[in-house]
């Protein structure tokens, strides 16, 4: 089996989104016998392979990293608001695609799965950049419709996601940071 996922977000340093994202493909690459595909797209943002995390991942032969220079507001456009352009355009096959924090691309065939981290888009949109809030509404609507598995970094995540975007709960799941199910929740 082959699985996608987007790594664009741990251009962003330490932040939780990041640490939780590179730690989980690391548990998943480690802990596991399928391939990878890495989509990473920054327009000015470096990939982080002098990280010792992602510098062991991709070196890895089960892993092929794609890198792409659109900015992150293109593929906002491209993807959560025009939705056009399926993923396998810039990764090839795969069978599952994960997707983290900003955009969500269409799929041809691959299963998709997102992650969820917080819905304070939902809770507390007065707190947050409006930029922030408008495209982070624009991609949960699509992870809505097409999302076979949602992960939710928290109980309190899955509740929100169940709550407030309506999403069945049969497909929300709880994968901890540090914890790596995610492999046996897509097969």
């Amino acid at each position: 089996m082959t699985i996608g996922i987007d790594v664009s977000q741990i251009a962003y340093g330490n932040t939780g989104v990041s640490n939780y994202l590179s730690n989980l493909v690391r548990e998943m690459v480690r802990n596991d016998k399928h391939e990878y595909v890495l989509f990473f797209s920054s327009l000015r943002r470096k990939f982080p392979i002098s990280s010792a995390k992602m510098a062991d991942q991709i070196s890895n032969s089960k892993v092929k990293l794609k890198r792409f220079k659109f900015p992150p507001l293109v593929l906002d456009l491209l993807w959560n608001k025009l939705h056009i352009f399926p993923i396998e355009w810039f990764v090839g096959d795969v069978d599952w695609f994960i997707t983290s924090d900003w955009t969500e691309p269409p799929a041809r065939r691959a299963k998709k799965a997102t992650i969820i981290y917080d819905l304070i888009v939902y809770k507390y949109p007065e707190e947050t950049d409006q930029k922030i809030v408008s495209v982070q509404k624009r991609k949960l609507k699509w992870v809505k419709k097409e999302s076979d598995i949602v992960f939710c970094i928290s109980k309190s995540s899955k509740k929100d996601a169940v709550e407030i975007l309506g999403i069945d709960e049969s497909r929300v799941h709880v994968v901890y940071p540090g914890i790596s199910t995610v492999n046996e929740l897509t097969g």
